[in-house]
């Protein structure tokens, strides 16, 4: 199976378990790996044939910032299935980044990754 991968999709999203999360959001990045035949493609060199990666970014961005859910692993679920269910897609693989998730201590990244 061939791999679309669009990395680091941002936007600023209202979710998380706490109130000043959800009051004043954070910005949230999603990383995707879309596994579909690019062959017809890759032999027809037409956009039909394939996954438009600005449609599919632009519905990304749209699902991060509508909506608020306590968990990324909900966020990261939405994703997967609203884009499995809009575009032509075998298999899906979404990365839910959180850098600034409220843990106590200072860190990089938190991400989750589901497969569906």
């Amino acid at each position: 199976m061939d791999e679309i991968a669009i990395i680091g999709i941002r936007g600023f999203g209202y979710h998380g378990l706490f109130e000043h999360e959800k009051n004043d959001g954070q910005e949230f990045f999603v990383d995707l790996r879309i596994k579909t035949d690019l062959s017809n493609a890759g032999q027809s060199d037409q956009i039909e044939a394939t996954i438009d990666y600005g449609k599919v970014s632009l519905r990304v961005k749209e699902l991060i910032e509508s909506g608020s859910f306590n968990l990324i692993e909900r966020l990261a679920e939405v994703i997967a299935a609203s884009l499995k269910s809009e575009f032509s897609i075998n298999a899906i693989e979404v990365t839910v980044h959180k850098p600034n998730a409220p843990v106590g201590i200072e860190l990089e990244d938190i991400s989750v990754t589901i497969r569906r």
